[in-house]
């Protein structure tokens, strides 16, 4: 299918491998760089979502704001997401049923002006953790493809997503897209609990962050690489997660 994504921004934060590893699949390896695994929260704005040949109407534009990691299989990187919260019913039941993605349905208050972007997202999906964005954040310099062997390129420039099915079985999904241009940006975070379901809260130094106006994107069906043992599966609709459930 062929997305438009507009008003990105990156927020990226260090942690420790250890904080991450016992969440990503078994057979998923987790990519460091610096010594540290990396955490991105994105919030950002669909605003084209069509499958190739054809126009559905109804699918955007809608925010969107994903929780990721960064993860390599047989030596390609990808990205792997712990969730996404999206304002578009339609498009969080495709992406579940297509994708087997962690797609949440949620509420969201976007606004721009001369100041910037204001960005408040809130989980409604029935069933799941509760988790809120609430932020500023506006470009603070001209935009510049990322250079190769940098942590910018590293974080960014990947082209591919891994998911896991219902049955525990691992895809990728590859994503085809020009070089991200990217500006340096200013964040203000008044609330952000996008990680408490996965049981922890990002430390409070700010992130490093990344700014992009609009990017042209690809993303193909995903295909199977192999199993994925240790992955706990998607909730299904209505579902407690696995870590919410009683003993």
């Amino acid at each position: 299918m062929a997305q438009r994504w507009e008003r990105l921004l990156f927020m990226h934060w260090p942690l420790p491998e250890c904080t991450l590893r016992p969440l990503v699949p078994a057979g998923l390896t987790l990519q460091t760089f610096g010594g540290q695994a990396w955490l991105g929260v994105t919030p950002f704005t669909v605003s084209v979502l069509r499958p190739r040949a054809a126009w559905i109407p109804g699918l955007a534009p809608f925010p969107e704001v994903n929780v990721r990691t960064y993860v390599t299989v047989d030596e390609k990187p990808g990205v792997f997401f712990f969730s996404l919260d999206a304002g578009s019913v339609l498009a969080v039941a495709g992406a579940r049923a297509l994708y087997s993605l962690p797609y949440f349905r949620a509420r969201f208050s976007v606004s721009r002006d001369r100041s910037g972007v204001a960005y408040h997202a809130r989980r409604t999906h029935r069933g799941a953790p509760p988790a809120d964005l609430s932020a500023s954040y506006r470009p603070a310099g001209p935009a510049a493809p990322s250079i190769p062997g940098t942590l910018a390129h590293w974080l960014t420039e990947r082209y591919c997503l891994y998911a896991v099915t219902r049955r525990g079985r691992l895809r990728r999904a590859e994503i085809h897209h020009p070089p991200w241009p990217l500006q340096p940006a200013e964040v203000d975070i008044r609330v952000n609990t996008m990680t408490s379901g996965l049981g922890f809260h990002l430390p409070a130094p700010a992130p490093l962050v990344h700014f992009s106006e609009r990017l042209d994107v690809q993303v193909w069906l995903p295909e199977r690489v192999g199993a994925s043992p240790g992955l706990r599966p998607l909730p299904a609709e209505g579902e407690r997660p696995p870590a919410e459930r009683e003993p």
